[in-house]
């Protein structure tokens, strides 16, 4: 019965503090259809007067926000796919090829995870810019396509897979690439699955990066957009919150499809050594 007790008091804690991180969506959607007048009403009102949903036509009229968002999805998904793929295949080298300094390279590519993003923001600029990639897709894809934390993670996973599988294939006739693409694969799906969502996530909603090396109108994606808006819009916050709505919703809309795959890819993750 004490077990059920705390048990109800730790859910109403979690449900507490879930509505309370979930509430600033809610008002940010409820926003999206306020006028001017109720986004500055005193006290501020949760439900506008009149629903305007004329809000999301205004904000595709003030800035060319579908090109950015065509933008957005191009790059982030493009990115996601390469860097996966990068990825999948510098976790195999290193969790089950057998090379000399394997580990000591290993190590030393586990130390860029301490550099923070500005060390290399200059050097990564001036081969872009060398290399003639400036207002580019390949200019916003490339250069984020080597991602420490991808292959980290996907290295743990890998080598959690037993030996015997792999001396099984081995015996049947598999190479590497066949143990890798009909073996090894197959089974990491929810960590790579994971990868693929962190990876879209952070392209999603990188700015720095496409600040730097993006002039063109045309080629800019959603986040500059917005910061755009935001000086096209002034205080025009219904606008705002509108803008934002279409940005994160197919965030999360992937995010709650893959919740599952998610979770389960973090679980069966160890990060051993």
């Amino acid at each position: 019965m004490k077990e059920n007790s705390s048990k109800f008091y730790i859910y109403i804690i979690l449900i507490f503090f879930g509505v309370l991180m979930f509430f600033p969506f809610v008002w940010m959607f409820i926003s999206s259809f306020k006028g001017i007048s109720d986004i500055y009403t005193y006290p501020p009102r949760i439900f506008p007067k009149k629903w305007i949903f004329t809000n999301y036509k205004e904000v595709l009229n003030m800035i060319p926000f579908l090109r950015y968002y065509i933008n957005s999805i191009f790059v982030a998904t493009s990115s996601t796919f390469l860097q996966v793929l990068v990825s999948v295949l510098a976790a195999f080298a290193f969790s089950r090829l057998q090379f000399p300094g394997k580990n000591i390279l290993f190590m030393m590519y586990l130390g860029t995870l301490i550099m923070p993003l500005q060390v290399t923001l200059i050097p990564k600029f001036l081969i872009v810019a060398n290399l003639k990639w400036l207002d580019s897709y390949q200019g916003l894809i490339v250069p984020v396509l080597f991602n420490t934390f991808s292959i980290f993670f996907l290295r743990q996973f890998f080598s959690t897979i037993p030996k015997e599988l792999e001396d099984a294939a081995k015996i049947d006739g598999c190479g590497h690439f066949t143990f890798l693409f009909k073996i090894v694969i197959p089974l990491s799906k929810p960590a790579i699955g994971t990868i693929a969502l962190f990876s879209f996530l952070m392209e999603w909603r990188s700015y720095i990066w496409p600040l730097i090396i993006i002039n063109k109108d045309e080629m800019r994606t959603l986040p500059i957009g917005l910061k755009y808006l935001i000086s096209e819009g002034g205080g025009e916050y219904h606008l705002l919150m509108a803008a934002a709505v279409m940005t994160i919703a197919p965030v999360l809309i992937i995010f709650f499809l893959s919740e599952k795959q998610f979770i389960k890819g973090i679980t069966l993750t160890g990060l051993k050594g």
